[in-house]
């Protein structure tokens, strides 16, 4: 099946790098987005997003005429979704996004038409949720027009790589819609494409990453017993990983970003009679910050009134963003606590954080500080020289929540040196 357009709804981290891939491999795509700023940003070349190379990605899909950016869908052969699938009270799935962009299409759709939901939805959505929707168009799904799930599997910092060389999955609500999907991503797609039905492939997402955060949860409380048992949490990873069948991964301050601390909650809410494991990996992660905190706490002692620079929010290291970033819920637990907070976000330097100071560079972030806590392991941080920190800040304490930083040099330049998760020393 060819397709000569492409309707991509939602161009945040994922819509818009698929939405300039398509376009730069040919495909007339009209990227849509219902935040003003963004469409007249992108209309104007410039983008919204750090990631490596989707600058220029974007741009020279601009240049050929073949992405063009506009508030609301337009006819086309395909239709992507690709909006956000935030949390409501709860921990609930909010889909409303979903709802608005498939009613969306709604006027638009027409015999022949292929639509892929790709936000990370809980089971059942595309067929119980999305596919209702679109056939109020009197068109019958899997009959009159395509659908069909294919989630996201990619890491950002490496997103434009990933998008064309990962496999893909594709869950149709019947096979020639599965076929159909693969006509569309067989567009750039390099890795091996799997097709299977629209619930499995819903599920396989969110298995993806409940996997991750059960053994991210594992290695959170593996740390905290290292701090018990006085033992280093780092030295114990390294010698159990030894083992040809062990892989402990790196524990850290929580589990951010809008995929592996969000998903597992979508199996709770679907069935939380079965989903017990999952449901208590959460709540490991989710108090990993309140953790940090404690383990500040009790180096520094009272809280209240230090001077505490915070160093990286993101989520994960060297990207900007900032969902459900573990770093967040530290620096606002520090500022309950009574510490007066200054953060600097190399990759984001403008945010705002109630009571909480942000820094537009490492200096202005510093200097007046009495204790430097690292957050999040930027490649900008873990570069850092200890001596040529020490001429510029008042602070020496120096604490790392991440295993960034070498110990000896820090301690060599005359900080107090504190690592959590590392009980021996």
């Amino acid at each position: 099946m060819a397709f000569r357009t492409l309707c991509v709804l939602g161009l945040g981290y994922i819509g818009l790098p698929t939405a300039s891939t398509f376009a730069t491999h040919g495909l007339k795509v009209i990227g849509v987005d219902t935040n003003p700023e963004i469409v007249n940003g992108l209309n104007n070349g410039k983008v919204h997003l750090f990631e490596p190379g989707l600058r220029e990605l974007v741009q020279d899909a601009l240049k050929t005429g073949n992405l063009v950016v506009r508030p609301q869908p337009e006819p086309a052969n395909a239709f992507i979704i690709a909006v956000p699938t935030p949390f409501k009270e709860g921990k609930k799935a909010d889909l409303d996004y979903v709802i608005c962009a498939a009613e969306s299409i709604v006027p638009h759709l027409r015999i022949g038409n292929l639509v892929i939901l790709e936000s990370t939805s809980p089971p059942r959505t595309t067929v119980d949720v999305v596919a209702p929707i679109l056939e109020k168009s009197g068109l019958k799904a899997g009959v009159d027009f395509h659908l069909a799930y294919s989630p996201e599997r990619v890491l950002p910092g490496q997103i434009l790589r990933e998008l064309v060389e990962n496999a893909r999955v594709i869950g149709g609500v019947d096979q020639a819609s599965s076929e159909a999907g693969r006509g569309l991503y067989n567009v750039f797609v390099k890795g091996e494409i799997f097709l299977t039905d629209a619930t499995t492939a819903e599920m396989v997402k969110l298995m993806e990453n409940t996997y991750r955060d059960i053994n991210i949860a594992a290695a959170n409380e593996f740390a905290r017993l290292a701090d018990r048992f006085q033992v280093d949490i780092w030295e114990a990873i390294s010698l159990a990983n030894r083992h040809p069948r062990v892989k402990v991964l790196n524990p850290g301050p929580g589990v951010g970003g809008h995929c592996i601390s969000v998903d597992p909650w979508f199996f709770v809410e679907a069935a939380p009679d079965t989903a017990r494991l999952i449901r208590t990996a959460r709540k490991v992660n989710d108090s990993q910050p309140a953790y940090v905190v404690d383990f500040i706490r009790r180096k520094l002692g009272n809280l209240e009134g230090k001077h505490i620079t915070a160093l990286g929010l993101a989520y994960k290291a060297d990207v900007d963003d900032l969902r459900e970033s573990p770093a967040i819920e530290v620096v606002r637990h520090l500022r309950k606590a009574g510490a007066q907070v200054t953060v600097y976000e190399p990759y984001k330097t403008v945010f705002e954080l109630e009571g909480i100071h942000s820094a537009q560079n490492l200096e202005g972030s510093i200097t007046n500080a009495e204790v430097l806590v690292l957050l999040v392991s930027h490649h900008q941080f873990k570069e850092l020289v200890p001596y040529e920190i020490a001429k510029i800040t008042k602070a020496r304490i120096a604490i790392d929540t991440v295993h960034g930083w070498e110990r000896s040099a820090w301690m060599n330049a005359g900080f107090e040196f504190y690592r959590s998760g590392d009980g021996k020393n």
